[in-house]
């Protein structure tokens, strides 16, 4: 119980229900955990994404719909939201069965788990308080929308005389309303790279952005 107080105070958050708290912080692979944990989820998916829609629509004022979208697809992210899972220290206190403690997909499943718990315990308003305080840095990080990864991929495999980016998609996990996508993604020369997200689009786009990593090193 201390450990899970002090993470309420890491997150200025306190839990009316803790049983919400509980279910999100208990990751559907330990046993009879049921499934609290895919369900509250999928609902922080959703809160998530109407927040930092409204927060980009009033930051951003002369932005047209392709760059505010840019900048959404970026911050929802697999990685952005493994990001603030260990800003906020969630690995120390979410519950694992096997050795999963590195799979940064769990982890950011469990941000949006919890952004779920926090949603059904307080309301929107706690919700937006969590969202913006924890990724508000990830919004000032750029003063330009992101470039697409797929395309300055591509840019740069034809820059090199390379041919296009394959991109195939490996395999498909979890519950058929939240499934999980791991997509490869190879340049001629290249070691390939992969990607995971809610859908195929944009975990091309993680795999694309992990390659132009490796490869400007």
């Amino acid at each position: 119980m201390k450990s899970l107080d002090h993470f309420e105070e890491k997150i200025g958050y306190q839990f009316q229900k803790k049983a919400l708290l509980k279910g999100a912080l208990t990751h559907s692979s330990v046993r009879h955990s049921g499934n609290m944990f895919e369900r509250l989820e999928f609902l922080g998916d959703r809160v998530l994404g109407v927040v930092i829609a409204q927060f980009l629509y009033e930051q951003f004022e002369r932005e047209p719909e392709g760059d505010l979208a840019k900048r959404l697809a970026v911050l929802v992210s697999k990685d952005t939201c493994d990001k603030v899972g260990h800003l906020i220290a969630l690995p120390q206190v979410l519950k694992l069965s096997g050795d999963r403690s590195g799979n940064s997909a769990i982890l950011a499943d469990a941000v949006e788990a919890l952004i779920g718990a926090i949603y059904l315990d307080g309301g929107l308003d706690p919700c937006r308080k969590f969202i913006i305080q924890n990724w508000e840095r990830f919004v000032r990080e750029s003063s330009s929308p992101p470039k697409d990864a797929k395309t300055t991929l591509q840019e740069w495999a034809q820059s090199c005389g390379f041919p296009v980016p394959v991109y195939t998609l490996v395999e498909t996990t979890g519950p058929d309303h939240a499934p999980l996508f791991r997509v490869e993604v190879s340049v001629q020369g290249q070691p390939s790279c992969s990607g995971e997200g809610n859908s195929k689009r944009v975990a091309e786009q993680m795999a694309a952005a992990k390659l132009l990593t490796s490869v400007s090193k």
